[in-house]
């Protein structure tokens, strides 16, 4: 994530505007983020983005891409950030399941707080609403899960799928999955 690059910085700025608030320039930036950079399977848009810049200069980005960019843009602006995963049911009907991108940010008196800016649409109504998480997506099926980690950086998987698909269609036929620890009964 090249929070320090120069559009990057000039974006994060831009988007901070005259405002001091943390609260408020982090609505900004995910605002900016899930409404304006589209999602590249839902546009069928292309080149497959990776690094915030890359998103920011191209508009598309899948959810992960988005969550980059998003991390950067907070970072630039001094407020902590992070990456979080879900896995989700590619089908909504078990599997095969996928990793789902988004962020956590850090808001004095309200902790870390999941924003997803993967974008909205018909069924998807991801908000900012501290401190009420309102994701674009519920892990409610067997073998669907919100990963409790917050990531410094991408996990390995998502950079290797980003990097080697040429296009928006191959990353779809390749989304990034990993699998969920069992669960072990105690004696």
């Amino acid at each position: 994530m090249d929070w320090d690059h120069p559009a990057v910085l000039k974006k994060a700025k831009e988007l901070a505007g005259n405002s001091r608030d943390p609260v408020e320039i982090a609505q900004r930036c995910f605002e900016w983020v899930r409404d304006e950079i589209r999602h590249s399977h839902d546009y069928r848009m292309n080149p497959v983005t990776l690094k915030a810049s890359e998103v920011l200069e191209h508009g598309t980005g899948y959810c992960y891409a988005k969550s980059h960019l998003l991390a950067a843009l907070l970072r630039a602006n001094c407020i902590p950030a992070g990456l979080c995963y879900q896995r989700l049911s590619r089908n909504d009907n078990g599997a095969p399941f996928c990793l789902h991108g988004l962020n956590a940010v850090y808001l004095e008196g309200i902790g870390w707080y999941r924003i997803d800016a993967r974008g909205n649409n018909q069924g998807v109504d991801a908000q900012f609403n501290p401190p009420h998480e309102q994701l674009a997506y519920e892990a409610r099926n067997d073998g669907e899960a919100d990963l409790p980690e917050i990531w410094p950086d991408p996990l390995p998987i998502v950079l290797d799928t980003l990097s080697k698909c040429k296009d928006y269609a191959e990353v779809y036929d390749n989304l990034p999955d990993i699998p969920l620890m069992s669960k072990r009964k105690e004696y």
